[in-house]
């Protein structure tokens, strides 16, 4: 038998068959997976409550034809089970696993650093460590770096000038000069462009300094350009409890 073992989190489940599930996961080692979980939809199935989305588990499995089946399962954290209470926290957490699915596309392609995000921002979320809106935007905005799209805020992102600037392109890729500006372009607000600053590089201090307005236009912004370079937007995003 050819067994492999990681640490994982579950992104989502799907059903498959009588009791079986398939379950996406984004591992340590091994990127994006799929596994079957056999008789996990039974009532008394071994470890059917350790794989439900947002669970962060220590997995083993075995390599099949199509799909690799779990064979061992132990819970490290269940992120799931700490935010169902919290509406608006849960809704944050599901944004949070679609996208990493999203920014995962090639199964079995080693992708450590959105691992490390996922977990991170559930552990922020489940433990109430910042505001669920900041933690969000923060999530995205990272994952966009890690995957070769962050947005400039500092200079042009067209031709390096410094800025700060008055203009941010969704297809420039941030903020652009006066000069590089296509036609289409927001007008952000400095304070705005300095939050997205602050949540990229993790400065929280300034973050959770920053003002209700200023949020909610970041969100926007970060939200139009995740659509722009995903080619589509997140179907769990829109249910976001924004307030």
């Amino acid at each position: 038998m050819s067994l492999y073992r990681d640490e994982a989190i579950v992104l989502r489940t799907q059903k498959l068959g009588e009791a079986d599930r398939i379950i996406t996961m984004l591992t340590k080692d091994h990127g994006r997976i799929r596994g079957v979980a056999k008789g996990v939809r039974r009532t008394m199935s071994k470890f059917g409550a350790r794989l439900e989305p947002g669970s962060h588990v220590d997995i083993q499995l075995h390599v099949g034809k199509t799909f690799d089946t779990i064979t061992q399962v132990e819970a490290l954290m269940n992120y799931g089970e700490a935010l169902t209470q919290d509406y608006q926290r849960w809704t944050v957490a599901s944004a949070i696993l679609e996208a990493a699915e999203r920014f995962s596309p090639n199964e079995q392609e080693p992708a450590l650093q959105e691992f490390q995000l996922v977990v991170g921002g559930m552990k922020a979320l489940a433990e109430n460590r910042y505001e669920p809106l900041l933690i969000l935007d923060a999530f995205l905005l990272r994952s966009l770096a890690v995957a070769g799209y962050a947005p400039s805020m500092t200079i042009c992102s067209r031709c390096e000038k410094p800025g700060p600037h008055r203009y941010f392109s969704l297809v420039g890729g941030g903020s652009v000069c006066n000069d590089c500006r296509p036609s289409a372009c927001a007008t952000p607000a400095m304070e705005t462009l300095q939050l997205m600053g602050a949540l990229i590089s993790s400065d929280w201090e300034s973050a959770t300094a920053s003002e209700g307005k200023h949020r909610r236009e970041a969100s926007g912004l970060i939200a139009a350009y995740l659509q722009w370079h995903l080619e589509r937007g997140l179907r769990s995003l829109p249910m976001v409890e924004r307030v």
